[in-house]
């Protein structure tokens, strides 16, 4: 019984690493060397994660440099640069690519935030499934025998309270993430 809820649990808690990840993902105005874990560069052939062939810094609030560890990338990052979804143009100067972040208009504070709606939501969404699937587990458990009416009720009780604190604590993410966004 104890056993459910604890697999319920872990798989909420990997959810919410999921949905943090999301929203680092989001820029927000400042430099964050997070906004480029989805970016991979064709390297000898293999879509590698852009930190695995370059060391990533931050001179500034408002840059990135990167700076790979063979010169012959520059041209394969500064495209997967270009084609990504981050919105900023690298400047190649033969050693280091560098990305400026402007400040964010209010449209694109907006939209962004609409963006971290739909990951909160998704979030949401994931934990909800959890729940679902664990509920039929029970349920099948109950109908081989192996649980109690009783049992079934306090499973029941334990899920949903799992349910919705991780889905509170999503909602605070959430918040926390357009709030930051916002900020000017």
């Amino acid at each position: 019984m104890n056993e459910i809820t604890k697999t319920a649990e872990e798989r909420m808690k990997k959810t919410i690493a999921s949905v943090q990840s999301d929203f680092a993902s989001v820029r927000a105005g400042r430099a964050n060397a997070a906004v480029l874990d989805r970016i991979t560069v064709e390297y000898y052939g293999t879509p590698t994660p852009l930190s695995q062939v370059a060391t990533i810094a931050s001179p500034d609030p408002r840059q990135l440099t990167i700076q790979p560890w063979d010169r012959t990338l520059l041209k394969a990052i500064e495209k997967a640069i270009n084609t990504s979804d981050l919105g900023i143009n690298p400047q190649n100067d033969g050693r280091i690519i560098r990305l400026s972040f402007p400040q964010l208009t209010e449209e694109r504070r907006k939209d962004l935030t609409k963006q971290v709606r739909k990951y909160g939501e998704a979030g949401k969404v994931a934990v909800r499934n959890i729940r679902r699937d664990t509920m039929d587990k029970v349920k099948s458990q109950k109908k081989k025998g192996e649980l109690t009416e009783d049992d079934v009720k306090d499973l029941e009780k334990d899920v949903q309270k799992l349910t919705d604190d991780y889905c509170k604590k999503i909602d605070g993410l959430t918040a926390e993430k357009e709030k930051e966004l916002m900020s000017v």
